[in-house]
């Protein structure tokens, strides 16, 4: 659909009921993207101003909650502005952009749980080495490749569907997606879609086997060691695996999503679509900062003394 000359424009055809809902879903969406971003900038404000948080532990935490807010923010503003606009409309050159963030954000979750796993492993199996295999600069070295490798991937992928030319203009859905994006050509999308099914194969299995192997190593050590020692392990791994399985579950969800299209009810395949940055960005913020103490104490003690000043 072409609104200009030189601009391909395609309708996000997902919205259900938007006429008669569109401000209910308006101020539910704003909501949650308010927590969203309300919740993970305090628990980083609070990692980034505290000296004694300044470890690799907090460190990826915090990496892992600014890479919730870039992939929430490639989502809700577009999502949000839908909702009160009379046509749903996004150029495809946007669209391949919004397509290429919210899919590095998904595969980057994977990467920055694997850091976390390690750094969790080092701490634990081998904490007389930690010092030596877990420095500063091991963990800058970590978080470059851990948004770099998804930024290679994911761009090869979108760059890919970008030098398509589209027959059909309409996507049914609320967001972009690759694989969306691949429907609307009349092209031969077998390349492509394998290059997609690689990527998929290489962004979520290998961190996953490597997160499972490092736990169970971490079981292994904590059962043959004190209560003390059990407690301390698990306060430190509780919250990780938490997020781990909360970002496992909603992938798998999507991919089914993505592959079900049209099999399922419409409604249902919206929900999925987006439980991936609705679901995870709200409880990343909330397990870290109510289960590890650190945290949980230093953002109590800044509201507490923000309380204190407004008193008087």
């Amino acid at each position: 659909m072409d609104y200009s000359s030189n601009v391909t424009y395609l309708t996000l055809e997902g919205h259900v009921e938007l006429q008669k809902y569109r401000y209910v879903y308006f101020i539910i969406t704003f909501t949650v993207y308010l927590l969203i971003v309300c919740c993970n900038i305090v628990v980083i404000f609070v990692i980034l101003k505290n000296k004694r948080l300044h470890e690799p532990m907090y460190i990826f935490i915090a990496a892992l909650l600014c890479n919730t807010l870039v992939g929430t923010t490639a989502l809700y503003p577009k999502l949000l502005s839908d909702f009160l606009s009379e046509r749903q409309i996004i150029s495809f050159e946007a669209c391949t952009f919004q397509s290429f963030f919210i899919y590095t954000y998904g595969a980057s979750e994977f990467t920055l749980l694997t850091a976390m796993a390690y750094d969790r492993y080092v701490s634990i199996c081998k904490p007389l080495q930690y010092s030596t295999l877990v420095k500063m600069s091991t963990v800058k070295m970590l978080l470059f490749f851990c948004w770099l490798l998804p930024s290679f991937e994911i761009g090869i992928s979108v760059v890919l569907t970008y030098q398509l030319k589209l027959c059909k203009f309409k996507l049914n859905r609320i967001y972009c997606n690759n694989n969306g994006l691949l429907k609307l050509t009349c092209e031969d999308t077998t390349v492509r879609n394998s290059y997609g099914l690689f990527v998929l194969i290489i962004a979520v299995f290998p961190p996953s086997v490597f997160i499972i192997f490092s736990y169970v190593k971490i079981l292994k050590v904590c059962l043959r060691n004190s209560k003390d020692f059990r407690a301390k392990a698990l306060q430190t791994c509780v919250p990780h695996l938490l997020i781990f399985v909360s970002v496992t579950v909603t992938s798998c969800f999507e991919v089914i999503n993505s592959r079900l299209e049209g099999n399922v009810p419409h409604i249902f395949s919206m929900i999925m679509s987006v439980e991936n940055l609705f679901i995870p960005p709200l409880l990343n913020p909330v397990i870290y900062g109510l289960k590890l103490q650190e945290i949980q104490s230093r953002i109590m003690r800044m509201f507490w003394k923000r309380r204190i000043k407004l008193t008087f």
